[in-house]
């Protein structure tokens, strides 16, 4: 073998050197197969990012998987950006998987370090090849595991450059950003006057929490005096049943998407996370920016007229509207229910389930885990349904602990089933019964509202205030949660269950002063967002007083195209013209399932429910 000379060893490293180093990042939503992973998109505001989930309901999910190429040959370093969700509240980690690269595991369980931040942890290092290799997340026990990236390092000092970003453009008459029921009914009402009309989700199916991700079902009367027709687009994607926490079927995700995919003045933007606003400086919106929730990529929605029906006020935040938080205190509005100082009590976010009879009825065991809250059977549920009374999270930041509040609702959705099934006294009792749902997407009540030229209160409806721009009923009593106390769950740790206090009222018809930004001149609201008080919002939040708003919204905006002018104007220019419209309606004039679940009765003698009341909020 010929000796090498100091040429020969400079040459090679130099070549070394100047070998490109392998420094790759890889989103997890982005992976090319889910496997039985599924992507978190709920908390992009407070963390700028989806993730892939692991939720099994105590089963370990199928792999997710995904290819990577590597040009230059050696040792990589692994990153993964995960976290140990049950760190709050155990030493135990519920959530742990492992990275598999070209069909071998690596030894590391992820997701067990931390005090329950976002982190990066080391899951090896491996000598690759160069070429194609694949990677897979491997989840290890079905408790929701998380991985936001992995990176493959070969130099792992290296900073790895942000990867190009797609941004498509795409101009629209109005910009409704969310799919709830609200958004999906002003997207119809708009689109059916003759507007080009852009409906972003930031999910796959739209309904927001009437979605089979969520399932909360639509309550309060619809088609109400002083305008009955207001209602009858709700009523072409209302689910024809009821309940909460029910099978996926009775939700009817593809009854929504088939009437909005109907309409040819709407673009659907589904799996779109609007996080970005530009205005001119003062206050008008120009356009908002989308950003795919699987790729990245970016879309941005120029607009005449925009929508916030994001339920958390996201485009009127991120636009500077006038919003508030919380408790209003009873020296500001007057309020009965007020209380004496301002604070923030929020009502919380719902993790709902249930469970069921295994499909060949014989027994199933559920894993009982050291991380797991212990419940006994004087503070334990025991039955097969968690409903809207879950409810974790009164108190706090809705939006920037929105995970946190999640999370805790799983973890104690999970504890207690743990309970039933291997601690409880008359554990035989469910010895065949199983988790078959629960929501990893919480069903949030209330966050942020966004102020307009009139903010409805409690003294409004108490009053039975006639405005001249009244438009539909709400007719829900004042449904306001708090924290069920320690004394009556039997419970000494972070509440999870609540109560309600509730106000039967007069139908209430909602001023459309209370549905556009006092500050954004070109910004309409619809849904639980609105210009209310927390004590009026107690009854505006029911879904199918939603759906009307939004339909008044779709009127208002064809009435603001028709003259070119804002949103303000069609209260002090052309009432009369909004008025016409909601007398007429935008329905399809055809004749769908009567909606007559999940309604209250009212004050009024007129309006005296007959019919089984579900009591379900």
């Amino acid at each position: 073998m010929k000796k090498p000379t100091k040429w020969t060893l400079f040459a090679a490293a130099f070549a070394a050197l100047a070998a490109p180093a392998d420094n790759l990042h890889l989103e997890a939503e982005a992976f090319e197969t889910w496997g039985g992973w599924v992507n978190d998109t709920q908390f992009m505001d407070a963390d700028h990012s989806s993730y892939l989930l692991a939720h099994g309901l105590g089963k370990p999910v199928a792999n997710a998987k995904t290819t990577f190429e590597i040009a230059a040959p050696g040792p990589h370093t692994l990153l993964v950006r995960t976290k140990n969700w049950t760190a709050p509240w155990s030493k135990s980690a519920a959530g742990t998987f492992q990275i598999k690269v070209d069909g071998v595991v690596q030894p590391k369980v992820l997701g067990a370090e931390g005090q329950g931040e976002w982190l990066t942890e080391t899951a090896g290092v491996v000598p690759l090849a160069k070429g194609v290799h694949t990677l897979e997340l491997v989840d290890l026990t079905g408790f929701d595991g998380r991985c936001d990236w992995v990176e493959v390092k070969s130099d792992i000092a290296a900073p790895i450059p942000a990867a190009p970003v797609k941004v498509e453009k795409r101009a629209f008459d109005l910009v409704v950003v969310g799919g709830g029921i609200a958004g999906t009914t002003a997207a119809i009402s708009a689109a059916r006057l003759g507007l080009s009309v852009a409906l972003v989700q930031d999910r796959p199916v739209l309904g927001g929490n009437n979605s089979s991700e969520i399932r909360v079902h639509l309550g309060a009367w619809q088609n109400m005096p002083p305008y009955p027709r207001l209602g009858d687009v709700l009523a072409e994607i209302a689910p024809a049943r009821g309940g909460n926490a029910q099978p996926k079927a009775i939700y009817e995700d593809d009854r929504k998407l088939a009437v909005v995919k109907a309409e040819k003045n709407i673009s659907l933007f589904l799996n779109t996370r609007v996080d970005a606003v530009s205005t001119n400086g003062v206050g008008r919106i120009l356009s908002v920016s989308g950003r795919d929730t699987r790729t990245g990529n970016r879309t941005v929605f120029s607009g005449r007229w925009f929508v916030d029906a994001t339920g958390d006020g996201t485009v009127g935040y991120l636009a500077g509207a006038d919003w508030r938080e919380g408790r209003e205190a009873k020296s500001e509005t007057g309020e009965a229910w007020a209380p004496e100082k301002a604070d923030m009590l929020t009502m919380g976010a719902s993790v709902q389930w249930y469970a069921g009879t295994t499909k060949d009825g014989k027994p199933v065991a559920f894993p009982q885990q050291p991380w797991m809250i212990r419940f006994t059977d004087a503070n334990g549920h025991q039955g097969v349904h968690g409903d809207w009374d879950w409810e974790a999270g009164l108190g706090r930041e809705q939006i920037a602990e929105a995970e946190y509040i999640r999370d805790y609702g799983l973890l104690v959705a999970f504890s207690n089933w743990g309970y039933v099934k291997n601690l409880a006294s008359n554990r035989t009792e469910y010895a065949n019964k199983e988790l078959k749902w629960v929501a990893y997407n919480a069903g949030r009540r209330e966050s942020r509202r966004l102020m307009g030229d009139w903010i409805l209160s409690e003294n409004d409806i108490d009053a039975r205030t006639v405005f001249p721009d009244a438009t539909c009923a709400a007719t829900w009593t004042i449904d306001l949660h708090w924290p069920k106390s320690a004394k009556d769950s039997k419970f000494d740790g972070e509440p999870f269950r609540s109560d309600s206090l509730n106000k039967t009222i007069w139908p209430m018809a909602i001023p459309y002063r209370c549905y556009y930004s006092r500050n954004v001149p070109n910004l309409f609201m619809a849904g639980r967002d609105i210009s209310v008080t927390h004590i009026a919002l107690g009854t505006t939040r029911l879904m199918r007083t939603h759906g009307m708003m939004g339909e008044v919204v779709g009127m208002a905006a064809a009435i603001c195209a028709k003259h070119g002018c804002d949103p303000r104007a069609v209260y002090t220019d052309y009432l009369d013209e909004l008025k016409a419209l909601m007398t007429k309606g935008v329905g399809d004039g055809k004749k769908h399932p009567e909606q007559r679940y999940n309604i209250q009765d009212s004050l009024d003698p007129a309006f005296k429910w007959n019919k089984r009341n579900h009591q379900l909020r």
